[in-house]
């Protein structure tokens, strides 16, 4: 299984990016996706979560309102559309596969999550 996460960029505060996650090696469709981050000299953050069909999604208190997590199956896809970026917004940005379950759920806690992706760095600047 590859996760392969990329978008990530340096802007000003007030900006926006889209992350996307291209996965393969895995029936895409069948696992819910995690966004996580990790900012320099703390542990890894829940982001957001998205069910198998997209049909159920979860934020972590700091970002709802500020990011969308989506994704296209056809294209084996997760994105983060991240807005109204903040300074303390600025981390390395993880992508991950749930394990598997044989039902509509998503998932909120890192131990959960099988397959990581190798991160893309999100840089806010005032």
């Amino acid at each position: 299984v590859q996760l392969q996460a990329s978008g990530g960029g340096s802007v000003q505060a007030g900006g926006s990016l889209r992350l996307s996650c291209v996965a393969s090696g895995l029936t895409f469709s069948l696992y819910a996706m995690g966004w996580f981050r990790q900012a320099p000299g703390l542990e890894r953050q829940f982001v957001a979560a998205i069910s198998r069909s997209g049909g159920i999604t979860y934020y972590t208190d700091s970002v709802k309102g500020r990011f969308t997590i989506s994704r296209d199956n056809a294209k084996n896809t997760v994105y983060l559309q991240v807005n109204s970026l903040k300074p303390e917004d600025t981390a390395v940005y993880y992508c991950a596969a749930a394990k598997f379950v044989s039902y509509e759920r998503l998932f909120i806690k890192s131990i959960d999550y099988d397959h990581w992706g190798q991160g893309t760095l999100v840089t806010v600047s005032t």
